[in-house]
């Protein structure tokens, strides 16, 4: 796992003030991703220097189309979370998928109308590689 600053431009907004609700969730995610270095195999968390975004990189699963493929999701925060879904994004160069637009947004229930405040940043990927594995071949959005 790598939790260090991220090289390169300075983001340009500005932090959010996170709830301390928020603050102790994150918290506890950034620990538990520590201790079980990653929770999933192929998964690594980087924190930016915001307190409010992270970026994690996830691995396409063995036997699917995206089988060894590292991909980077930018996860900011609000300041309410858990109670309201992260943005979730994929970082240039996005995936081939039904379900990611080439800005990198991602077409996925979980990150929307379905998230519940039970979702954690690792069942977030989870779900996201889960989708990315269900594809049979890579493509883009219809329309």
């Amino acid at each position: 796992m790598n939790i260090s600053s991220v090289h390169g431009a300075p983001s340009s907004s500005l932090p959010k003030e996170l709830t301390r609700v928020a603050q102790r969730r994150l918290t506890r995610e950034l620990a538990e991703w520590s201790v079980k270095n990653p929770p999933v195999p192929g998964m690594s968390v980087e924190q930016t220097d915001r307190v409010d975004e992270w970026r994690v990189t996830v691995t396409g699963a063995a036997s699917s189309v995206y089988e060894n493929e590292r991909y980077t999701l930018r996860f900011v925060f609000p300041s309410d979370y858990p109670m309201e879904a992260p943005e979730v994004i994929f970082l240039s160069p996005t995936p081939r998928h039904p379900h990611v637009y080439s800005n990198g947004h991602i077409c996925l229930n979980v990150l929307y109308d379905g998230w519940s405040p039970a979702l954690t940043v690792t069942s977030v990927c989870l779900s996201i590689v889960s989708m990315l594995s269900s594809a049979a071949k890579k493509g883009s959005p219809a329309g």
